[in-house]
């Protein structure tokens, strides 16, 4: 776990934007108040505003905070609104968490000499997001690769639909998926795409020691660009005239394969 004086002197990391890669600002009273209560969390700073009416809530968190060391900043109401990006859900407080956890495509790469991976493409489900997290947490998935755009992002509704465990995997964010998946692909893994037209069983196929699985949009699936990349397509056969699953469950049954 990072010590607060990693947190508090950035130069202890390569450079700010490798510290600030890893920090997650989450927002809402009961969701900072829930992190600030969880010492295996590092945590930068609390975030109030100026305009917060006293509560027995807030000084909970102000409390907690002094205990822990965290710096605590008050800001104006915009500023607020800027930093937690929501500001019709904020209640006037944020939190950077920092994810210790989070790594970029190169680094784990670099890194791992075998790997199962699940990308994801435009998965807008912000539960369907947290219990994805949770199943590859608690399966045998080494990696999740979360696009920054086009896809839902970790927020309140995520980390409590991963019941806590959002924090115990690697998360690899990308501002291009194409990109970090050619990055893969030219590494020598093997991207397999989950499709309910593909006529392979994904009981059947035989996975290299560096697979990524590709799960898609909740109605539209994998988009076209990333399937050109492919080196294989699978299904989950369905019974009874079902044509699909949640897209959670198919991961849920990709991680314990």
């Amino acid at each position: 776990m990072l010590g607060m004086e990693q947190i508090k002197d950035s130069k202890n990391y390569l450079n700010k934007k490798a510290f600030f890669d890893k920090v997650l600002t989450i927002y809402g009273r009961n969701a900072v108040l829930e992190a600030l209560e969880d010492r295996s969390l590092t945590i930068y700073k609390l975030h109030l505003s100026f305009s917060n009416r006293a509560s027995k809530q807030l000084d909970k968190m102000v409390k907690l905070a002094k205990k822990r060391d965290i710096e605590i900043v008050y800001h104006n109401k915009q500023t607020l609104s800027r930093i937690s990006k929501n500001s019709k859900q904020d209640q006037g407080v944020a939190l950077d968490i920092v994810m210790e956890y989070a790594i970029s495509d190169r680094e784990f790469i670099k890194n791992n000499n075998s790997y199962r991976v699940i990308a994801l493409d435009g998965i807008n489900n912000p539960q369907n997001l947290g219990m994805i997290i949770r199943s590859c947490v608690a399966g045998n998935i080494d990696a999740i690769i979360l696009p920054t755009k086009n896809s839902a992002q970790i927020s309140p509704l995520v980390i409590k639909a991963s019941v806590g465990t959002l924090f115990k995997l690697p998360i690899i964010k990308t501002n291009s998926l194409y990109k970090t998946l050619e990055l893969f692909k030219n590494s020598n893994a093997s991207l397999c795409t989950l499709s309910a037209s593909a006529k392979r069983s994904y009981r059947d196929e035989v996975y290299s020691n560096k697979t990524i699985f590709i799960l898609g949009n909740e109605s539209e699936g994998v988009t076209k660009e990333i399937e050109t990349l492919s080196n294989s397509s699978i299904s989950i056969p369905m019974r009874r005239g079902v044509e699909s699953l949640n897209v959670a469950v198919t991961a849920s049954l990709l991680a314990f394969l």
